[in-house]
Order: C-alpha cells, then sequence, then structure tokens
C-alpha cells in the first residue's frame, strides 16, 4: 500500500477514483490512503483526528445508492473540486467537461442542455416538455435551468441515455443532477470572495453543523454573484445590457428522528435579474439596441424526503417536493435604435416579452429492498414505487405586433407505477429488469380559443447485464426505453394539422466498461452506444415577411418518421507521479434523419443530415500538477466540433478549442485561486439563427446571426474554511 499525506482543504484537495475528481470535504489533518494493490473502489479517506472513513464515489441518482465503479450506465460525475474552479463558474462551463453534453444560449447564459444531440434549444410561444431533466437536491428544476448555480453543491452527476426508469418523461436523453453539500456534525463552514475582469465580483458563505445535538443537523449556503456581462451597447452606451446579478439561497436539514427513520429538508430560493443583449448585425459582441431585454427568473422551492426502515429486509422512502417559479424573457426584436436606418430601408421597432409562472408538485414513493430482505433464494433486491407529479404553466406574451397581449394556460399530471430487479445470477453476473408505464395528461388553453387535451399511456423500462470481470474491472450491456410526450403548436399561424405533435419513442443500446489498471494509478470508463428515435420531435420554424419588410418567426414541433445515432464516450485519468495527475475525455456521435418530412414546403431537406446542436466530437484534456506541498497548477483544452444551429437551414457553428488554467496556493485554512478561461481570447458561437434577414441596411439579406460564446475571463479567488 502506498499512502500520500496532504494538507486538504474543502475545495482543492483532488483525487481521481473512478474517472472523477473526488473533494474530500474534511479539515486539515487528513490522511489520504490508496491502496495501488486493490480494486479501484478500494480507496479511503481518514480523520487522524476524529478516526472517520469517508465512502468513495457514490452515485445517487438511481433507485439505490452504487458506487461508481460498480455502475452499469453511462455516467460522468463531477466532484467539488471541478465545480469549486473558478476557470468554470457556470452551468455550461462545467458541462463542457462532459463527454457528448451540449448547450445553447440565446440568453443571458445556456437555458437549455443536449445529451448526444437531444435536447431542446428555445422556448417562446408553445409549452415545452423537457427532454434532459434538472434536478437539485431532489427538486425538479428542468424548465428553469438558471436555478443550477455551482456554489457548494458537493457532486453533480450527468446519466446520458434515456432515464425513464427513474426520471419518466423528463429523461428521454438524460439527466443532469446537483447535489449541494450535506450538514454535518461539527460545524464547518466557507467564505468565498471573486472579483475579475468584466466587473465580476461574487460572495458566498456557507457554515453547517448540529442544531440540535444528535437530533438535527443543518447546513445553510448564501451566494451572490454579479457581472457586467461581455457586451457594450453603443447606442445607450453601457456596456452591461447582457449582465448577470444572480443570488442563491439554500438550506438542508437532516432530522434523527431515530434509528429507524431520518428526514431530510432541502430549500432554495433563487432570484436572476440578468439582461439578456447579445444579437446585432455583424455578429461580434457590440449591440446597438435601444430596449436591451431581460433574463430574471426567481424560484422558491423545497423538497422533503423520508426514509424509514421498515424491518431488516426493507425500507421506505417517501419524497415531496413543491417549487413556484416567475420569469421574464424578454428582448429587442430589431436589434437596432429608432433613427439608426433611412426611412426608405423600411426599418421597423419591436419588443417582445414572454412572462413565465410555472408551480410544480411532486410526489414518490417507494418501497425498496436491503439485503436480508432479497428475494428468489436471496439472489435479488428488489424496488417498487409509484409517482405523481402536477404541474401549471401560465404565458402573458407582450409583443408590439399583437392588438392585445397573448396568454395561455398549459396543465400537465402524471401518474407512474414502476419496478426494478437486480438479480445476481451468478457472484459475477447480475441481471437488471425495469418497467414503469406513466399515465401522461395535458390540456392546453390559449386567448386564441385554441384548447387541445392530451391523455396517453407511456411505457419504459430497461433490461441489463453487468459482468464482474475481477476487482479491477467491470462491464455490462443495457438496452432501455425513453419517452418523451407529444404536445402542442401555439401560434394560430400554423394549419390545423401542425397544431400538434405525437409522443417520441427512444430505444437506446450502451455496452461499456470501468477498469483500474497499473494498480490503481489508470482509471478508465468506456461506453458505445446506439439509439433509434422513432416520431422524433423536430424543432423548426417558418419565416413569414412582415408589410414593413421585416420578417416573423414561427416556431414548431413536427415529427420525424425515423431517426438515429450511434458514438462513444470515454474517461481516462491517469496519476502519473505523487504530483502530477492527467486527465482526458472524449466523446464521439453520428446522428441522422433517416426519414423526415418538414410540414413548411421551404425548409431543406435535412433527410441523412444530422439533427441540430449534435457536433461529431467533443474533448477536454489536461492535468494537474503541485508545484510544491502548497502550490497547485491545473490546466485543459476543451474542444468541439462545429454543430448545426437548427433543422431548418444549413447555418453551422464553428469548430473551436478552449484554454482554461487556474493556480492554486494553500496556507493552513486559506486558500487563494488565480484563473483564466479561455486564455487565447478564442471566438466560438453558443446561438445561431440563419435563413433569414433582419438588417435593413442591407435590404433585409438572409444571413447567419450568431450569438458569441465568452471572451478571455480572468479573476481570483480567496476562500476561508473554518
Amino acid at each position: 500500500m502506498t499512502s500520500h499525506t496532504f494538507k486538504l482543504s474543502i475545495l482543492t484537495s483532488l483525487v481521481l477514483l473512478d474517472t472523477a475528481t473526488y473533494a474530500v470535504e474534511a479539515e486539515t489533518n487528513t490522511t489520504l490512503s490508496i491502496d495501488k494493490e486493490a480494486s479501484s473502489s478500494v480507496v479511503s479517506y481518514t480523520d487522524s483526528e476524529a478516526g472517520v472513513t469517508l465512502d468513495p464515489i457514490v452515485i445517487n441518482s438511481d433507485f439505490r445508492a452504487q458506487k461508481l465503479s460498480q455502475t452499469s450506465k453511462s455516467v460522468s460525475v463531477l466532484s467539488e473540486d471541478k465545480i469549486a474552479d473558478k476557470a468554470s463558474q457556470n452551468l455550461e462551463d462545467v458541462l463542457a467537461q462532459v463527454p457528448n453534453v451540449n448547450f445553447t444560449s440565446g440568453a443571458s447564459r445556456a437555458h437549455y442542455v443536449q445529451i448526444r444531440g437531444i435536447g431542446e434549444r428555445s422556448q417562446f410561444k408553445s409549452p415545452v416538455n423537457p427532454s434532459v431533466g434538472l434536478i437539485v437536491d431532489g427538486i425538479d428544476v428542468s424548465e428553469s435551468a438558471l436555478a443550477l448555480t455551482m456554489f457548494d453543491v458537493k457532486q453533480i452527476e450527468v446519466l446520458r441515455g434515456p432515464q425513464g426508469m427513474t426520471f419518466g418523461t423528463n429523461g428521454l436523453a438524460g439527466v443532469v443532477s446537483l447535489e449541494s453539500n450535506e450538514p454535518s456534525k461539527k460545524t464547518q463552514g466557507h467564505l468565498e470572495a471573486t472579483v475579475g475582469n468584466y466587473n465580476t465580483k461574487a460572495y458566498g458563505a456557507a457554515i453547517g453543523g448540529a442544531l440540535i445535538k444528535d437530533t438535527l443537523l443543518g447546513r445553510f449556503s448564501l451566494y451572490k454573484n454579479t457581472s457586467d456581462g461581455f457586451i457594450k451597447n453603443d447606442f445607450l452606451k453601457r456596456e452591461d445590457t447582457q449582465n448577470i446579478d444572480e443570488l442563491t439561497a439554500k438550506a438542508k436539514l437532516k432530522w434523527l428522528i431515530s434509528d429507524k427513520e431520518t428526514v431530510d429538508i432541502s430549500m432554495m430560493h433563487v432570484d436572476v435579474d440578468n439582461g439578456y443583449d447579445a444579437f446585432n448585425f455583424e455578429n461580434t459582441r457590440t449591440t446597438h439596441s435601444d430596449k436591451p431585454g431581460k433574463d430574471t427568473q426567481k424560484i422558491d422551492a423545497i423538497a422533503v424526503t423520508s426514509t424509514y426502515q421498515i424491518d431488516e429486509g426493507k425500507h421506505i422512502v417517501s419524497k415531496a417536493s413543491f417549487s413556484k417559479s416567475k420569469g421574464e424573457y424578454s428582448y429587442d426584436e430589431d436589434w437596432s435604435y429608432v433613427g439608426q436606418f433611412a426611412e426608405d430601408t423600411y426599418p421597423y421597432s419591436s419588443f417582445d416579452q414572454y412572462d413565465r409562472e410555472r408551480q410544480k408538485i411532486d410526489l414518490d414513493v417507494r418501497l425498496v429492498s436491503d439485503d436480508a430482505g432479497r428475494i428468489f433464494d436471496a439472489t435479488t433486491d428488489w424496488t417498487i414505487g409509484a409517482y405523481y407529479k402536477k404541474q401549471n404553466e401560465d404565458l402573458v406574451r407582450t409583443y408590439t405586433y399583437l392588438d392585445a397581449p397573448y396568454s395561455s394556460s398549459f396543465d400537465t399530471k402524471n401518474i407512474a407505477l414502476y419496478g426494478q430487479l437486480d438479480s445476481s445470477l451468478t457472484e459475477k453476473l447480475t441481471l437488471t429488469t425495469g418497467l414503469r408505464v406513466e399515465k401522461w395528461k395535458a390540456d392546453f388553453s390559449d386567448s386564441d380559443a385554441l384548447a387541445i387535451n392530451t391523455d396517453e399511456v407511456l411505457v419504459g423500462g430497461k433490461i441489463g447485464m453487468s459482468y464482474q470481470v475481477d476487482e479491477d474491472c467491470m462491464r455490462y450491456v443495457t438496452l432501455s426505453k425513453g419517452y418523451k410526450p407529444g404536445g402542442v403548436n401555439a401560434d394560430n399561424a400554423l394549419a390545423d394539422n401542425q397544431r400538434d405533435f405525437k409522443t417520441e419513442h427512444l430505444w437506446n443500446l450502451d455496452v461499456g466498461s470501468a477498469g483500474s489498471f497499473m494498480q490503481g494509478a489508470l482509471k478508465t470508463r468506456m461506453n458505445a452506444f446506439y439509439g433509434l428515435r422513432r416520431d422524433q420531435q423536430v424543432k423548426s420554424s417558418v419565416v413569414r415577411p412582415r408589410e414593413d419588410g421585416s420578417t416573423d418567426f414561427v416556431d414548431y414541433l413536427a415529427n420525424a418518421a425515423e431517426s438515429h445515432y450511434y458514438g462513444l464516450e470515454a474517461q481516462a485519468d491517469y496519476d502519473v507521479t505523487d504530483t502530477l495527475h492527467m486527465f482526458v475525455s472524449l466523446g464521439l456521435l453520428k446522428s441522422k434523419f433517416d426519414d423526415y418530412t418538414d410540414p413548411n414546403p421551404s425548409s431543406v431537406d435535412v433527410n441523412g443530415r444530422a439533427p441540430a446542436q449534435s457536433p461529431k466530437y467533443q474533448y477536454n484534456v489536461g492535468f494537474d500538477y503541485m508545484l510544491t506541498d502548497a502550490l497547485s497548477l491545473r490546466a485543459n483544452v476543451e474542444g468541439k466540433d462545429s454543430y448545426y444551429f437548427s433543422n431548418r437551414h444549413n447555418e453551422k457553428s464553428e469548430a473551436y478549442a478552449l484554454v482554461n488554467a487556474s493556480v492554486t496556493y494553500i496556507q493552513g485554512d486559506f486558500i487563494a485561486t488565480l484563473w483564466g478561461r479561455n486564455l487565447t481570447d478564442t471566438s466560438y458561437q453558443t446561438r445561431g439563427f440563419g435563413s433569414f434577414g433582419n438588417n435593413p441596411g442591407n435590404g433585409y439579406k438572409t444571413e447567419l446571426y450568431t450569438q458569441q460564446g465568452n471572451p478571455r475571463t480572468f479573476g481570483f479567488t480567496l476562500g476561508y474554511d473554518f
């Protein structure tokens, strides 16, 4: 056995385990022991004073917690040190490290996530059923990505492929789950302050400990993040029209009721008041709008989870959550100011504003077996459960070209029953089978007298085999089925037969392995996949000219008969020496429309072409190096291939590679980090609109308009643990 002893801070301990970096939430007297001759899961963290051994990385986004090394699915884990590294502040920056995960902006920052090319890119008038589930401490925020702030987050789990068994209608493409730090018995906390270019300022505080000894534990955090943003508005003479102004407050309570029952309570308040002023005629970071928009979101949410040990053979987990959100998404549609163009060029001026309110209730009760409760001669673990969800979404759209505000209401109800068996066929071979049956009901009505009701039964599930070759190697194969309910196209400019669309079904096959080599110094995880999409929901739009020469977009969803995708996800971590660690991740994706005819005949023929937001490759390669016992260097390069912006035209983004780095110094309980992102100031795009004209100065010539990604950013973060 080889032991390395470091002075570890809560935010900087870097330990690679099962292709993820694990941040140890401990004090400075901590010894890290890695058994180089044992399996990859035999890793322990021992507090020299308390004598406490901490568990290795555990995946919690399933019916039962499981070590990452024993997880038979395509999953990536980003732990606390990578989240805390201020070279990656936003969700989209953090997710850029994950294979085959993409994102779309079209706002102050990314609202939409795509996994393996599947996911939404925008929302305007019509309601949206998410393809990628977003979860924070057990609270579903799938339609509210701005709630996903990174401070005091312990772990991010990214599950790729259909997750219909555990997440139902929100898990077609996968799930992103964030877990905040848990309350602790011993009082501990963290203070943090950040300053950076573009007037970036951030302050955070977190504290936790016993509120009532041996009965009630708590942890509370508060984080404020502000920045002027990267846009200069030359008409208003302002540099803050795309500003960031985000406040997040979270609380977690753990009530130790008895030896048999524990209740966990999570509360969250998010107040985002960002600006939105991103597009212009030159595709630069200088805008000309006279009325910049907003990208705001206020969320209040609570989740309560009770775990009760019925007997030694089984326990029951009951979850309930409630959330309420309100947001504004608005923008200057003409991207100009009155008087910028001569009257004979037929300029126009308009403003579009979407105010949405959502209210959501989730209930989930499941009965889970323990070791003594296994069935079939004690070979099979089992889970059975029931799920209920009710959601209401109200929209008010105020638009220059409407005689009166438009309003709509979208009410949905889900009721599901599910069950899963994990059967040990031999000591090494495990068979997993699961089934979920879900009743979906949706009612839509609007001020244009449109009323569409949907009522259907959806079925998902999985069957898989995992084989533990030896202590250092596990292989698996899983066939899963996911679904995404049909919906409504709200714009009355569409024909009657285009006002709704059908449910999409996805069959997905994953074949993978996880291994530990060279006495644990090298750890790998690899997954090959193939997916077949039936009745694929395809986002498109039709462009209509107005009398004043400008153009109007009517976006809609339609069903493709069939499409497919396949690819590879690979990750590797290598402890070269005691002081040097290297890592690499790679995502390869080949996606293609097999049979699709757009209801709008003016759109391009996409048959044989990749769907939007499906880059052929993504990668992240880098290293961590301990220069001294107190000083460390981290650097990485993340890259992405070009991809189509839309299914309506053939305009594409540019391929790019970003260089990021940080230097960290630890002195006692203090930690100082100098960080930089996109150090080469590379230009890249995060959203694009093509094949339409919006510029009166060139006669509304059809061209591509893009939102630019973040430029070079740098700053300094000082933290203190106590």
